[in-house]
């Protein structure tokens, strides 16, 4: 790959896209400010970003210049195949002067805007390929002649030097969200622990009290009396137990990063973790009460859990809006839906059930819209959440 000068005008424009990549830990903040500060700098009209998976697609696909109308029309994120498998195999630099020329090019989806010259670069972690970004239809001041690339050898050096360093802030957002992972999966062991440690004894001396009580009922009444009292106190200090176990299982990253950044997170996991696409959208939404923030997140994981499971979803949007006083989740996939009522007859809840306790204890309300071959929308409203 060409590593030149960079260009004297070029400077800070490199400073600001790398100082604007370090600010982000989340890996798709990181995507989506490594994509469109590319686009800015080389002064492309289309850029985009597709981190691999392992089965022949992408498992995030990010582009800029391109409208959400414009992306939905387009379809299913591409498969890793023509240029896009050149960068990611070969791990190799891409300057054409018209992609649809190239013997490689496979086509592209009718919604697809038109894209002439190319330039392409792996982002690279030493022999790891974490992904392909690539830049199409350079804006040339004026008329170029045939057969030549818009985008030029400096370009490709500019491009060269952003895609190193996000490798780097890739990585590092990859590493934030693995400790995330780890240290709420520690804390939850160690929390399991200490409720088996605590419950369990107490459930033990409860059942040897039962059986002495059990044992003297006929022979000695009065004594049997006692050790049932003693039952309903060892009972009552269990559920106290209990109790105070489930207020410290509320999730740590609710208290240290609220419940938007906390979502987001999870959602970008998820996003990694499976080939549907799962995004996350939030507007105007500040800190709720403990108990609201709490509710509001269950209801998310449960919802994303059935539409990942059990809905083959091409995409799952979440999101989380003020509406007046009220907060407003939506979770809304593509999947193959289902009849609620059915579910219902059939005995079957897949948490509906679950869902709606935790909207009710919270004041508000779970609406579930879904029918075979239609999607699902599962939306829970709180109060709370004023501006």
């Amino acid at each position: 790959m060409t590593t030149g000068p960079v260009p004297g005008s070029g400077l800070a424009a490199v400073s600001a896209a790398l100082l604007a990549m370090s600010r982000h830990l989340e890996v798709r903040d990181v995507l989506k400010t490594i994509v469109a500060s590319a686009r800015e700098l080389l002064d492309a009209e289309y850029a985009a970003l597709g981190v691999p998976d392992d089965h022949g697609g992408f498992a995030q696909f990010v582009v800029d210049g391109v409208s959400d109308e414009q992306w939905k029309a387009i379809g299913p994120l591409p498969r890793q195949h023509g240029i896009l498998a050149a960068m990611l195999q070969d791990a190799t630099p891409q300057r054409l002067a018209d992609v649809r020329q190239d013997p490689r090019f496979q086509g592209w989806p009718g919604a697809h805007p038109e894209m002439a010259d190319f330039l392409g670069l792996p982002v690279a972690d030493g022999d790891e390929v974490l992904g392909a970004l690539f830049l199409a239809n350079k804006r040339c001041p004026g008329p170029r002649p045939a057969g030549t690339c818009g985008f030029t050898a400096d370009d490709e050096a500019l491009l060269g030097i952003l895609a190193q360093h996000a490798a780097i802030a890739l990585t590092n957002a990859r590493l934030y969200e693995r400790s995330r992972e780890l240290t709420i999966a520690g804390e939850r062991a160690r929390l399991a622990h200490e409720l088996h440690d605590a419950v369990s004894q107490k459930l033990f001396s409860l059942r040897l009290t039962a059986q002495a009580a059990a044992t003297l009922v006929h022979r000695d009444p009065d004594r049997a009396r006692g050790e049932l009292q003693q039952v309903a106190a060892l009972a009552a200090e269990a559920a106290d137990e209990l109790r105070a176990a489930v207020v410290e299982l509320r999730p740590a990253a609710l208290d240290e990063d609220g419940l938007v950044a906390t979502l987001r997170t999870q959602v970008q996991v998820l996003d990694r973790a499976h080939s549907a696409e799962v995004a996350f959208f939030s507007c105007q939404v500040r800190a709720l009460p403990a108990a609201q923030e709490e509710a509001v997140l269950r209801v998310a994981q449960e919802a994303l859990h059935n539409a990942l499971r059990h809905g083959e979803p091409g995409r799952v949007d979440v999101t989380l809006t003020r509406q007046g006083q009220n907060v407003v989740l939506r979770v809304t996939d593509d999947g193959t839906g289902f009849d609620p009522s059915a579910v219902r007859r059939a005995g079957r809840h897949l948490g509906l059930v679950s869902m709606r306790d935790r909207a009710n204890g919270v004041g508000g309300r779970l609406v579930v819209e879904s029918a075979p071959g239609k999607g699902t929308v599962i939306e829970m409203e709180v109060p709370g959440g004023a501006a």
